[in-house]
């Protein structure tokens, strides 16, 4: 029988891209990038098909290193408005706690489908909710990833530590630890790919310091360990967490960290904002990675992660939106800015460029997820791969188009690419009716809201 003809994209001479290297753009070879072409240079074999990139700007795929879909469903949710972390999260456990399976795959399309459209190829989403009928939350999480065709780190949070233990969170929400490891075991071995190009991992993630036991922690260590995936936490995003580590633990975040066998390179952490100068240096040497959220982290008023103190240590730093109820977007391009600006603020303008911050959204957060394989434009990566045009009215009158990005506020993709196949075109999300989903979301939003 004859072979099958490989196809063999050239994406030709973008506008711009974050390596001048690939001024002469990319070509990709079925999931794959397999030529990087300088300037006016000509790909080595035959192309089947030519994309002509002179008005797109050309970024490897955005990486989104922490989420929580869920929270699509309580955007600017009333009760939860001009409250820091403690008091926001009591607002919203009670309403929470009325999730249904279908407000699951509803809030992870619209999560996903926001992600696409502002150029993102790969999301980590903690989903640590699982009331009564909800135990099955990352199967469904994983059928809607695989149905968008997004690649995904799908992390299996917990919690266990509920208000009658001590913790923050109610009884409702909160899970017994045999189930939780049981549950953890199982979806490893259903759904975590280790090969390069997988488009869906599983990690383990019990919630914070003030929703999960030290026993819980300790365990979910050592499954980690025995089936080679990696672990995920918030850690030092309020003084408030500080105070409570300090009277249930008797030590600072990082030192419980330490003490639970946590604080190692298959670590990531949501925030890590409240770090003194020792702890840096312990979080660099250990090489735990650190995902800034920067919207949150303005919305709750929780404070500024130091991320080129981390980065001068050791650490990976990387970027993610957070929930939707704690930026009310989840939109990676926008992410960017904001990092840009409020880092800026801390550090001043000579020290922040447009380029650290797109670094940052791309391999920086690849390396927090562990991966080598996407986050830049190189040959043998995935090509996973975002396009940008300048054609609104906000960057009339700019000049530098990478710049321009950043600075005038990018929104949404035109093109994307996920393991070489078009996710985006033309600014719409492939074989989605957004419209008809959007309605759903609503309609779900409101259900939710009344069940408290």
């Amino acid at each position: 029988m004859p072979t099958k003809d490989i196809q063999r994209l050239w994406i030709k001479s973008p506008l711009a891209t974050l390596d001048k290297q690939a001024a002469g753009g990319v070509v990709i070879e079925n999931d794959r990038i397999v030529e990087i072409l300088a300037a006016g240079e000509q790909p080595a074999r035959p192309i089947t098909e030519i994309f002509d990139a002179r008005d797109h700007i050309l970024l490897p795929g955005l990486v989104n290193a922490h989420h929580h879909f869920y929270q699509t469903l309580t955007r600017a949710y009333p009760q939860a408005l001009n409250k820091e972390l403690f008091p926001w999260l009591q607002s919203l456990y009670p309403v929470w706690a009325g999730l249904t399976r279908e407000m699951v795959a509803v809030s992870t399309q619209i999560a996903l489908a926001e992600l696409l459209l502002s150029g993102c190829t790969t999301a980590s989403d903690h989903h640590y909710l699982f009331p009564l009928g909800l135990e099955e939350a990352i199967d469904i999480q994983m059928e809607q990833a695989h149905r968008l065709g997004v690649r995904v780190h799908l992390t299996r949070g917990s919690m266990s530590l509920g208000q009658a233990d001590g913790g923050l969170p109610p009884q409702s929400t909160v899970q017994d630890e045999a189930t939780i490891l049981a549950d953890s075991e199982r979806l490893i071995r259903r759904y975590h790919q280790a090969e390069d190009g997988a488009m869906r991992r599983v990690a383990l993630a019990p919630c914070s310091p003030f929703s999960v036991s030290e026993e819980l922690m300790r365990a979910s260590a050592e499954l980690a360990r025995q089936h080679g995936v990696r672990l995920h936490t918030h850690l030092a995003e309020t003084h408030d967490e500080t105070d409570f580590c300090l009277q249930m633990f008797g030590v600072r975040p990082l030192d419980y960290l330490e003490r639970v066998g946590w604080l190692n390179d298959s670590t990531w952490l949501a925030h890590g904002i409240h770090f003194n100068d020792e702890e840096i240096k312990r979080l660099g040497q250990a090489g735990t990675g650190i995902c800034h959220c920067p919207s949150s982290n303005m919305l709750l008023a929780s404070g500024q992660c130091p991320t080129l103190e981390l980065e001068a240590a050791g650490s990976p730093v990387g970027l993610g939106v957070d929930g939707s109820a704690s930026n009310d977007g989840s939109n990676m391009i926008q992410e960017v800015r904001q990092a840009f600006l409020l880092q800026r603020l801390r550090y001043g303008a000579a020290a922040i460029s447009h380029q650290k911050v797109l670094n940052w959204a791309t391999e920086g957060s690849a390396h927090c997820l562990g991966r080598d394989d996407i986050g830049t434009l190189a040959v043998g990566k995935q090509a996973d791969l975002a396009l940008f045009k300048l054609d609104g009215i906000r960057y009339a009158g700019a000049g530098d188009p990478l710049a321009a990005l950043v600075l005038c506020g990018a929104e949404k993709a035109d093109r994307m690419m996920v393991a070489g196949r078009w996710r985006v075109i033309d600014g719409e999300v492939v074989e989605l009716d957004l419209n008809r989903l959007i309605a759903r979301q609503k309609e779900l939003a409101t259900q939710l809201a009344q069940t408290t």
